[in-house]
């Protein structure tokens, strides 16, 4: 009897914690378009939209760029802990990082973008951030420093945001957003 305890709460032990190591979110989108993301779906009218990897408390903060990361975010202004969230949220700090559409490297530039930005290698940790910082500081300027929209206007461009007078009805756009507030909280709480 002891034994199938003992290996009851061993596997209990283990569901728990591989629990703990993934967070699934799940969306919908009401009768008048808002778009509702959770961790804990409330009624069967939400779907699954994707799994993520909890980011352990000790491992929040990827200290490979946390001084090119720190040291530009002070030249424009801007919160480092906020562009280690978009960083997380582009590319998961992985600087070889290119997407379907062909945005490149830590902050995920697009190649005309990056030109613009002065960018030579988007692959270059120190010229991608240099360039994602510089372009995010624009935004932030351009949107009177609304967070939401500089975002949304970093994922889908500053005349998406412009022509919808706020974030566009993307979902794709709207869960980003969502996605870099959330890793800007968690970075925000875990140097506390």
């Amino acid at each position: 009897m002891r034994a199938k305890k003992t290996y009851i709460f061993v596997i209990t032990f283990f569901a728990l914690l591989s629990a703990n190591a993934f967070a699934d979110f799940y969306t919908y989108t009401d009768g008048e378009g808002v778009v509702h993301i959770t961790n804990v779906p409330s009624s069967s009218k939400y779907r699954w939209m994707m799994g993520e990897k909890k980011i352990p408390r000790r491992s929040v903060n990827n200290r490979r760029f946390d001084d090119i990361i720190a040291d530009t975010s002070a030249r424009y202004g801007i919160d480092p802990k906020l562009v280690r969230a978009v960083v997380k949220a582009e590319s998961d700090f992985d600087t070889r990082a290119v997407s379907r559409k062909g945005a490149q490297g830590l902050m995920q530039l697009m190649p005309e973008t990056a030109r613009l930005m002065g960018v030579r290698d988007a692959h270059d940790p120190e010229e991608n951030i240099e360039g994602g910082i510089r372009k995010l500081s624009s935004l932030l300027k351009m949107f009177d420093w609304n967070l939401h929209l500089a975002l949304a206007a970093y994922n889908a461009g500053e005349s998406s945001v412009q022509k919808y007078g706020g974030v566009p009805p993307f979902s794709e756009t709207r869960n980003y957003v969502k996605k870099v507030l959330y890793y800007y909280n968690l970075y925000k709480g875990a140097e506390k």
